[in-house]
This record gives C-alpha cells, sequence and structure tokens, in this order.
C-alpha cells in the first residue's frame, strides 16, 4: 500500500503559463500516492503565483512559498527542501521538459532501498547543437576538476530519501551546489532514463552566462585543483622566463651580430605573463568571493509569502 507521503518539489521562475499544463500531466500521475507539492517563486514578475494560488484553492496539497526577490534556482531548491515532509522528496521543473510520467518507476526503485534516484537524459534531440555540446562540456569539464564525480546526463529531477534531504538540510554552507552535495554524500543510487522533451511555453531561463557561473560554482564548491594550476602556471611562466634569460645571454654574448633585439619578444613575454597573473588572480578572488559570503552568513533566501505551510 501507498501509504508514505510524496513531496514534489517544484521552483518557478516567471512560469505563468506552464503552470496549468504542469498540473493536467502531474496531478493523475500522483495522485495514487499521499503526496504534497511545494510550489517555491523564486521572485517571479508574472502571474505564476496567481496560477498556482487558483490550483491551491480547491487543494489544500498544493502549497506555496514566494521569494521576495530572486535568489537562483539552487536556493528555491534548498527552501523547497526545508519545508517539505515527505518520506521521498522528488524535484521537478515546472516546464515540462522532464516528463513526470516516469515518476512511478522512480518512487518503486527508491521503495526496492535506493536513496537517491537520478532522472537520466538518454536522448537530447530536442536541444540545439550549442546546448549539447556545451552541456557535454560541462560534465567532462567540472568531472576533471572536481573531487567529487557528478553523474553526467543529470539535472535536478531526482527523487531522494528523507535522510538525504535531512543531510542537505544540515549542511550549513551558503554556496549551494545541489548536484554536487547530493552526490558527495555518497547514498546509494539508480538511475531511470528518459527522452528530454521540448520546453512547453517560453525561453529557458540557463542562458550560457548563468550556466557558466553554475559550472564555476560546481567547481569551486567541490575542488582546489583550480588553486594548484594557478602554482602550475606560475611555474610554467617562471621557467618560460628563466630559458628566456638564458636565450637572450647567450644570444648577447656568442651571436651579437646577428641577435635581434626588438618589442615584438617584450610585447608578448609581457601580455602571456599578465594574462596568467589575471587569470591567478581570478581563481583566488572566486575562493575568496565564497569565504566572504560564509563570513557574512546573510539568510539564504527571504520568503514573502507562504500558503498552505
Amino acid at each position: 500500500m501507498n501509504t508514505f507521503l510524496l513531496s514534489v518539489v517544484i521552483p518557478v521562475f516567471n512560469e505563468e503559463k506552464n503552470i496549468d499544463p504542469l498540473f493536467k500531466r502531474l496531478l493523475p500521475i500522483i495522485q495514487k500516492y499521499n503526496y504534497e507539492i511545494i510550489f517555491v517563486d523564486d521572485g517571479s514578475n508574472d502571474d505564476t503565483s496567481k496560477e498556482i494560488k487558483i490550483q491551491a484553492k480547491n487543494n489544500n496539497c498544493i502549497k506555496l512559498i514566494t521569494f521576495l526577490r530572486n535568489f537562483g534556482h539552487q536556493m528555491a531548491l534548498t527552501c523547497a527542501y526545508t519545508y517539505a515532509k515527505g518520506d521521498c522528496i522528488l524535484s521537478l521543473d515546472s516546464d515540462l521538459q522532464d516528463p513526470p510520467e516516469i515518476i512511478p518507476e522512480m518512487i518503486e526503485k527508491w521503495k526496492d532501498g535506493k536513496q537517491v534516484v537520478y532522472a537520466k537524459r538518454k536522448k537530447r534531440n530536442v536541444d540545439g547543437f550549442f546546448k549539447k555540446k556545451t552541456a557535454c562540456l560541462f560534465y567532462k569539464f567540472i568531472n576533471m576538476l572536481s573531487d567529487t564525480p557528478i553523474p553526467k546526463d543529470v539535472g535536478d529531477y531526482r527523487l531522494l530519501d528523507k535522510k538525504v534531504v535531512f543531510f542537505l538540510n544540515k549542511l550549513p554552507e551558503h554556496s549551494r551546489f545541489l548536484r554536487g552535495l547530493v552526490s558527495w554524500g555518497g547514498f546509494s543510487t539508480d538511475y531511470v532514463t528518459f527522452e528530454r522533451e521540448k520546453r512547453h511555453s517560453g525561453e529557458t531561463h540557463y542562458t550560457f552566462s548563468k550556466m557558466l557561473n553554475f559550472a564555476l560554482e560546481g567547481i569551486t564548491s567541490f575542488s582546489i585543483k583550480p588553486l594548484r594550476l594557478a602554482i602550475f602556471f606560475g611555474f610554467t611562466t617562471g621557467l618560460i622566463g628563466f630559458l628566456g634569460i638564458i636565450y637572450a645571454i647567450i644570444g648577447k654574448f656568442f651571436y651579437s651580430q646577428n641577435f635581434i633585439v626588438g618589442w615584438t619578444g617584450l610585447f608578448v613575454g609581457i601580455m602571456f605573463i599578465g594574462g596568467v597573473q589575471l587569470i591567478t588572480i581570478g581563481i583566488i578572488g572566486e575562493y575568496i568571493g565564497k569565504i566572504y559570503k560564509e563570513i557574512q552568513n546573510r539568510p539564504k533566501y527571504l520568503i514573502k509569502e507562504k500558503m498552505h505551510i
């Protein structure tokens, strides 16, 4: 018997046109379970919250938390995990690219004892060439530098046991890269594969700049390898500079007639060393920025309104 409580947590940002289609596909699937649906409106400036409230008027299992402003997808998920009461907690986006029809299969794997069940993309035919290539590079790059392996072709569509969510809620850091934190815990894991669908309505909120920031957040949250790379670059440029000194001395004293002195080599050398220095300073600055945020210890998010919570 389905005596457990299923929590479905859904971060939303400017998704008013996707709310009604989401309910039409999601509710028939989860109605056979004891469930709650927790929406976290991440500072939308359209009628997203209004559309959710229309549905919630007649269903106390539909709950809403509204942020004062936009705090980001990971903070919205963090908030939802804090308020979720389920025995298993499933996170889902509202754009219907990740089909809710595989939820029963994910629940069955959880019943078999798996604490983390990922929804893994089998095909990404709906994504453009640039999106697919950048996603592939993202996983290769982050797994090359991160000390914690991040599963490939999985997003935030996953089902977690309540023990995993309790563990996530206890973690104190403000920089939340949840894909890495879930993987870092080392919980028993399984996968359900699916074919990614087209976004139902609207434009994706993950621009290239946001994806780049997301990758940097993940790398610097789980590895100090970039700092070690900075040391490597420093030694490399130092060695090149030392070899340049030897070359200049030999040329000056032994091949003075054919030795050409010009500004080109000096310009290239300064630009190369300057570039390495700026990269190194940027890497160090990224880690210092994280320390700064942790020391400030400000709230992860600010709640404007709650409904049925």
